[in-house]
């Protein structure tokens, strides 16, 4: 394993472990007069994504690749596969902004369940696409199910709105029979 190939993934989980974090701060509050769809934010996840991929990948094609700029021949795949690539990410962008605004759902188990499917699928497609796999990566899958399910139960979920306490109603509506410490009468000095 290659320690670089490893920090640049823990980036990647770094910033999209905290997309979902950052997207329900998108939402409209609920107090606020003036009210949002949940799709607004969208449109600048989309301006971002573009902004983001064509100017750090222009510089990184330029400068640490010294790459051209042609996708037409034998460079044609690059622009399939990227397009491919980068629509699947938008999609997926599309369906966790829907998961956590329209549809209601909390970071606290949405995002397990993105991460940990997004590792099962790859580790499907890497099987189907190479036709070999070894039994532990079954196993894996298996445990990374049951991770979902614990951190996804465990992650803490913010309180619930504090339950006003009901006034007790008194049983008794002769105030001169129920005598407590507090309405105890001094005994009559004539």
């Amino acid at each position: 394993m290659k320690l670089f190939a490893v920090l640049c993934a823990l980036g990647v989980a770094l910033c999209w472990g905290m997309y979902g974090p950052t997207l329900t701060n998108a939402r409209a509050p609920a107090d606020a007069s003036v009210k949002w769809g949940p799709f607004k934010p969208y449109v600048f996840i989309g301006v971002a994504y573009l902004v983001i991929a064509i100017i750090g990948g222009a510089i990184m094609m330029r400068t640490v690749f010294n790459d051209n700029f042609d996708y037409t021949g034998p460079y044609s795949p690059a622009m399939k596969w990227g397009f491919l690539a980068g629509s699947l990410g938008a999609f997926g962008a599309l369906f966790l902004t829907f998961a956590l605004t329209k549809a209601g759902g909390k970071p606290s188990y949405v995002m397990p369940i993105v991460f940990g499917g997004a590792v099962t699928v790859n580790a499907i497609a890497s099987y189907l696409k190479f036709h070999e796999g070894n039994p532990l990566m079954f196993l894996g899958i298996g445990l990374v199910a049951v991770g979902i399910c614990l951190t996804a139960y465990y992650t803490p979920h913010g309180h619930s709105p504090a339950k006003t306490p009901a006034s007790p109603v008194s049983q008794s509506t002769d105030t001169e029979s129920e005598i407590t410490p507090e309405t105890e009468r001094a005994p009559d000095a004539s």
